[in-house]
């Protein structure tokens, strides 16, 4: 259950700010859905519009970066994170935008193989090799 009360169309409709990033959202994305994550996040107008903004610049716009590669990121960070929404949301995301079952396998082993090792090099305290460090 949301801990916070989700917008439906009809609130969103009478509060122009939200109405107009509930547009942009769907026009950006290209479908009439509108996750529950700004539905939620519409209770602050403000908010919502700093967001989808910082969204667009990140997950949107061309970069240095791919699209699927940005969301497998989103992906591994929200699994260390432990934010089960994120990790639906952004494998739907990926998913969509082309990654396959055996991406997905390989992706899920990358994360489980980073948090264990993160996990023993932590608990043991290994220092850093100068030769990784930034000079």
């Amino acid at each position: 259950m949301a801990t916070t009360r989700l917008l439906t169309d009809a609130e969103v409709e009478a509060i122009p700010a939200v109405k107009a990033v509930f547009d942009d959202i769907r026009a950006t994305r290209k479908s009439d859905f509108v996750n529950n994550f700004w539905r939620g996040l519409a209770n602050d107008p403000a908010a919502l519009k700093r967001i989808w903004e910082q969204l667009k610049v990140v997950m949107v716009a061309d970069s240095a970066i791919d699209p699927l590669t940005k969301e497998m990121i989103y992906i591994a960070v929200s699994t260390a994170n432990g934010c089960s929404y994120c990790v639906h949301s952004h494998t739907a995301a990926a998913r969509a935008k082309g990654m396959t079952d055996a991406q997905h396998g390989e992706l899920v082993s990358i994360i489980g193989l980073a948090g264990q090792t993160n996990q023993m090099v932590t608990a043991m305290q290994i220092p850093v090799d100068p030769q990784f460090e930034v000079k």
